[in-house]
């Protein structure tokens, strides 16, 4: 399973890129082979807030929908467009052009809740 190290991870199987005070945020590598096949991803409007582990989202995959989980607070800065035309990047790739939003963090130290990669690569085996 590909886990970037550069990366944060929560246990609802999001992953996090941190950059200054921007989060961009998308599914796991785990997430969406577990899940199938992306048909539609559900985002939402820039300029939302949300709370660390709130639902922004989902994914619909041919046989389920699962929710997005927010892994940390703050307001959505940009939505990943091509998904709304592409949403099988997710599954192509999910840590690259299958990113979901981008958030402005309003509380850096939530990033203490989430995992490592080794971590997530624990929780999961």
């Amino acid at each position: 399973m590909e886990l970037p190290k550069d990366l944060h991870y929560s246990k609802e199987h999001t992953w996090v890129r941190i950059e200054n005070k921007t989060a961009t945020v998308g599914i796991t590598a785990y997430a969406q082979k577990e899940l199938g096949e992306i048909v539609y991803v559900d985002l939402p409007n820039v300029n939302h807030n949300f709370k660390q582990d709130e639902v922004f989202g989902s994914v619909e995959a041919i046989k389920t929908v699962s929710d997005l989980f927010m892994p940390l607070s703050g307001k959505i800065i940009e939505t990943n467009e091509q998904l709304l035309k592409e949403p099988t990047l997710v599954n192509s790739n999910p840590f690259d052009n299958g990113w979901m939003v981008k958030v402005e963090i309003e509380e850096l130290r939530e990033t203490e809740n989430l995992l490592t990669a080794e971590q997530y690569a624990q929780l999961n085996n």
